[in-house]
């Protein structure tokens, strides 16, 4: 494809490209790249919502390396690791130890889970084992070690200096008890360990210092530098595009109100703000934002429970500025619209081909699958036959279409895994039969009559079938309304309210196999 083709292309990622592009005089910037960067707060488990920021930034960042393949581009993620605790996250264990360290950073509380150095050291392993799921490229970049290190001493000696201007700049956003004991400083207190947020006194430009209070009120000197203070969030953000560089950065809706504060800080140190893009936050079940210390959305670990990572992938494509529930009934729809695009993106030509969701979720490099099922008729198979294992399922589907196999198509054995999870754990439990109405069973004998009868050549067309089905329904009432003749075979014979296309899950399940699940129905 030609950069022409690319510049024309109207999905979004290529469109934020394109501002970015432009942003930079479409030339390489001084330090030798353009930047992508992503924010992390590790305070909690990480939850899909978090990990949104990374695809999405991603996407932006690989049309970007299409529009301009000579120019360098990087992403980096930040973990906001020295952020001290300020409450206990209700789904993590040990909560008491975690209690007797609230307000410490993130990187000096115990880990409730023993598997590391220290809280902020396992979430961060959380993060990354998603990253590294999804093959991203990335570089890590830990607030703590950043701070420690000496590598923001330049941009914590610029906020010394550019004290009174972010202090003005920061004020009138303040109510009048916070504007008293407000500073873009918070102490690290050397003995207790805990995070200053209001104890800052005084400063002092030439020695680099300032004087504050610790918690039992004693005066206190330290340098801003190696690592012996943090910046307040909002100062943060903005002194964090200053000192990278940074070109662009996705972030949620929730961080609108204060997108002018971190754009003016950045420009108050010197640095030129980042092109941004604000994007709807994701709900629960319930319609509640999701939060990380509650936990009340889905992990990455639920999700690819229960379906491949490409699903996941599309749900954090489409439609980022709007608000969506993101529950575990969303999985199954999220597949099914993956497959639907995989199948029509080799039909198309190379201008659709951009705007298809597949191409930025692989990158254009897009595998042609070599099965026709979806992940519901799956789903649905598993709620006929109740498997104990994968065999069951492979069982039909190796009948169904000749050369299907677990080594032949990788994908579709993940769907397999992933429904019988799936079915398991949210259909098994609430499938409720129920029994069939006179009338009913003089349809479905009818239906069992005419299955039985058709012409060898037909007893796995699934369009035969589906015509079939839908004839029956006719016959006995239902031509006005024929969702409710299809309701009620779903009814009657999974225990279900919704279900496949029947012509497909017969030919799937088989003929005779379904003949035998209507008949003990029947009789």
């Amino acid at each position: 494809m030609t950069q022409e083709l690319y510049l024309q292309a109207k999905a979004w990622p290529f469109e934020e490209a394109k501002k970015i592009y432009n942003k930079i005089q479409k030339q390489t910037p001084k330090k030798g790249f353009v930047l992508f960067e992503t924010g992390y707060g590790p305070s909690g488990l990480p939850h899909i919502g978090t990990f949104g920021e990374v695809v999405r930034t991603t996407f932006v960042m690989n049309a970007f390396k299409k529009i301009a393949p000579e120019i360098p581009a990087k992403m980096i993620c930040v973990s906001d690791d020295i952020d001290g605790l300020r409450k206990v996250p209700e789904n993590i264990p040990n909560q008491d130890l975690i209690r007797r360290n609230l307000g410490k950073p993130l990187t000096s509380v115990p880990d409730p889970f023993g598997t590391h150095n220290s809280y902020g050291e396992h979430m961060n392993s959380r993060l990354k084992a998603f990253l590294d799921s999804f093959g991203f490229e990335y570089e890590f970049i830990s607030a703590t070690e950043k701070y420690k290190s000496g590598a923001y001493d330049a941009t914590m000696l610029k906020v010394l200096e550019k004290y009174q201007e972010l202090m003005d700049l920061m004020l009138p956003t303040l109510g009048t008890e916070r504007q008293e004991t407000y500073s873009p400083f918070m102490p690290i207190d050397v003995e207790s360990g805990v995070v200053i947020d209001k104890g800052v006194k005084s400063i002092n430009k030439e020695k680099g210092t300032i004087i504050y209070q610790d918690l039992a009120g004693k005066e206190k000197e330290i340098a801003v530098t190696a690592g012996n203070c943090k910046l307040q969030w909002k100062i943060d953000f903005g002194a964090r595009w200053f000192t990278f560089g940074v070109d662009y950065e996705i972030y949620g809706k929730d961080h609108a109100p204060n997108e002018q504060i971190y754009r003016q800080v950045c420009q108050i140190l010197g640095g030129k703000p980042p092109i941004n893009f604000t994007y709807e936050m994701f709900l629960s079940d319930s319609g509640e934002k999701i939060s990380k210390s509650k936990g009340n959305g889905i992990s990455v670990e639920d999700w690819l429970k229960y379906a491949p990572a490409e699903s996941m992938s599309l749900f954090m494509y489409q439609k980022p500025k709007t608000a969506k529930r993101l529950y575990f009934d969303v999985i199954p729809k999220a597949m099914d619209e993956y497959l639907a695009f995989n199948n029509s993106f080799h039909a198309e030509d190379e201008a659709k081909k951009l705007e298809n969701p597949v191409f930025h979720i692989h990158n254009g490099k897009v595998e042609q699958q070599n099965f026709a099922l979806s992940y519901s008729l799956i789903l649905n198979l598993a709620s006929a036959c109740n498997p104990e294992n994968d065999d069951v399922l492979w069982g039909f589907i190796s009948k169904y279409q000749a050369g299907l196999n677990k080594n032949s198509s990788p994908l579709l054995s993940k769907m397999v895994n992933n429904a019988i999870n799936y079915y398991n754990d949210f259909i098994k439990a609430n499938k409720k039969y129920r029994q069939a109405s006179e009338n009913e069973k003089i349809a479905l004998k009818e239906l069992v009559k005419a299955l039985e009868n058709l012409p060898k050549e037909h007893k796995n067309d699934a369009n035969e079938l589906q015509t079939l089905v839908f004839s029956v329904g006719k016959n006995h009432g239902y031509e006005n309304n024929i969702r409710d003749w299809f309701l009620a075979l779903y009814q009657i014979l999974l225990g279900q309210d919704q279900g496949p296309r029947l012509g497909s899950f017969i030919s799937l399940f088989g003929l005779n196999n379904f003949v035998k699940l209507a008949e003990e129905k029947i009789f």
